[in-house]
């Protein structure tokens, strides 16, 4: 029979919501069996440990590796945004995050999403290409190939995208309109007369400046879509 233990936890910042009511109020006793990691026992108490920002045990820096053992005191903080973005930051999303994709491709981040990921595909895939992986799935997150994630707190996509920006520290890498918001492929410059057979009758008439996605061959110009996306913008 594995031994019992307590050890005394307390949480901070935005991962208290994360906890359950009682967790809440400050630090609380923590029963366990066995040798446990203080990732196990954080992510036993409903927090991914990509939510972690630092983490002390009897006031000491501690890995989320460390064994906890009985009488010790834990305390877990959250990430906290870096100073500066970093220079290319890159993201995947989960099945239920499509507008939340295209806001952030709309900003000129690179966002891989399909509606049809699987949770396997999408751990491998954050790990293969060191992406940061952005979901509303906490046991996604729990995946051990996961070293770079974000629960989002809101079912809003205006407000996810405002916690993104916030949470990555973004606003001084965005580089709006410069990805297809479609596909992820970059936009470039095309003639008007290279594609003037694709357009409409009052787009060819208003419009003379134009871009094409590499990968897609979308076309875009600065009609009213834009416009509202500028809006969007603006109001970040």
């Amino acid at each position: 029979m594995e031994p019992s233990y307590t050890a005394t936890f307390r949480f901070y910042g935005d991962l208290l919501p994360l906890l359950s009511p009682v967790q809440r109020a400050g630090y609380f006793l923590y029963p366990f069996k066995g040798r446990q990691s203080a990732k196990h026992l954080v992510e036993a108490a409903s927090v991914p440990h990509t939510e972690v920002g630092a983490l002390f045990i009897d006031g000491q820096p501690a890995g989320l590796e460390a064994i906890v053992r009985g009488g010790q005191q834990v305390d877990v903080l959250p990430c906290q945004p870096p100073v500066s973005a970093e220079p290319d930051p890159r993201f995947i999303l989960d099945n239920h995050l499509g507008r939340l994709a295209a806001s952030l491709r709309m900003l000129g981040f690179d966002c891989l999403y399909r509606n049809d990921y699987q949770d396997e595909e999408l751990a491998a895939v954050a790990e293969a290409q060191a992406r940061i992986l952005l979901t509303r799935d906490r046991r996604l997150l729990m995946r051990k190939q996961v070293q770079r994630g974000r629960l989002l707190r809101s079912l809003d996509s205006r407000q996810q995208l405002a916690e993104i920006l916030q949470r990555y520290t973004l606003k001084p890498a965005a580089r709006p309109f410069l990805r297809c918001i479609h596909c992820n492929d970059l936009l470039t410059p095309v003639a008007k007369a290279e594609i003037d057979h694709l357009l409409e009758p009052l787009t060819r008439q208003y419009f003379d400046e134009f871009r094409r996605c590499i990968g897609c061959g979308r076309i875009y110009w600065k009609g009213s879509h834009y416009e509202k996306m500028v809006q969007v913008i603006e109001g970040l």
